[in-house]
């Protein structure tokens, strides 16, 4: 069963009613063919002008939409013969970041990606995408690995941020994440991450401190939640509408500050009305963002990360 938002339910109606006569015309001789043929132009009219002037807030609804593609779906649609490494060596293995070695187009790489589970379950045993610092110890190590035998990393970004809860601040949550970003900063071997859902303050950057940075056209990427921005500047979550305008968190404006390198296009109605589509148009951007980081050597590869992130905030200034 599909899931609609707040502001798509005009699209829920038409949908609605498309769905009664095909229901109605399979029990009968009647001939509805002509009045759904009406209805789906309606409905694909409709969805472009919803679309075309996506708010901030929306965009935010969208990068969580339950039915979009997680990570363990982009490994699934891109990677071959992915092979799982669990643990961090030190403590436990967490699920909420899925990580191991595989092949991207042919060539081996490194994986990282958030995974938030498609149904409760699932979003409970990889705790909805949080990661706690074993996450953040595991991804380390991985990328520790790929620097060993020189392999491409990829990661995968979705998540509201680092889990919060008092077991993980007593492990080291916030010097884990340093930990993981500085890794990001040091290795000497391609890193391309992609922001496929939300990108939520520390917990994302720690795996997206790449060499080029993309992100899908209505995903999200920002410091903290709106809810959270709201909480802190106006004490209620009420003006998380006002927090989302303000953040600047959309592809479209973090593309012109110079904090990511490319918008995916995302299909018609976003990317969990075509899930296949998606994750192919991902792959093809994530292989052009890869190729010309393969001509370079280590330290440049490494420079040119620092570099990148050093110069952050200066455009215009």
């Amino acid at each position: 069963m599909r899931h609609f938002l707040e502001f798509e339910k005009p699209l829920a109606e038409l949908e609605g009613k498309i769905e009664e006569l095909r229901h109605l015309a399979d029990g009968g001789d009647l001939n509805i063919a002509d009045e759904v043929e009406r209805l789906e132009g309606k409905v694909d009219r409709l969805l472009r002008q919803t679309y075309a002037k996506l708010s901030p807030w929306q965009k935010v609804q969208l990068a969580r939409h339950p039915d979009r593609p997680h990570g363990g779906d982009y490994l699934a649609g891109l990677i071959t013969e992915f092979t799982p490494l669990a643990g961090d060596r030190a403590f436990a293995e967490d699920r909420a970041i899925i990580g191991g070695l595989g092949r991207f187009r042919g060539r081996s790489v490194v994986v990282l990606a958030h995974e938030k589970g498609a149904d409760t379950e699932a979003r409970v045993r990889h705790n909805f995408g949080m990661a706690k610092p074993e996450g953040y110890r595991k991804a380390i190590r991985l990328m520790q690995l790929a620097q060993r035998f020189s392999l491409p990393v990829l990661a995968f970004v979705d998540t509201a941020g680092a889990y919060p809860g008092i077991e993980a601040e007593e492990r080291g949550q916030a010097e884990a994440i340093a930990r993981s970003i500085e890794t990001c900063l040091q290795i000497e071997v391609p890193l391309v991450a992609t922001v496929i859902g939300e990108g939520g303050s520390g917990g994302a950057i720690a795996l997206a401190a790449g060499n080029k940075v993309l992100m899908l056209e209505h995903s999200v990427y920002s410091v903290i939640s709106p809810e959270g921005c709201a909480s802190i500047l106006w004490r209620s979550g009420a003006n998380a509408q006002d927090a989302a305008e303000a953040l600047k968190l959309t592809a479209q404006d973090l593309l012109k500050l110079g904090i990511i390198d490319t918008i995916v296009p995302e299909p018609l109605g976003g990317a969990h009305r075509e899930k296949a589509v998606a994750i192919a148009a991902v792959g093809d951007a994530i292989d052009a963002a890869l190729k010309p980081l393969l001509d370079l050597d280590g330290p440049a590869l490494r420079k040119q990360r620092r570099e990148k992130f050093l110069a952050m905030g200066n455009r215009g200034l």
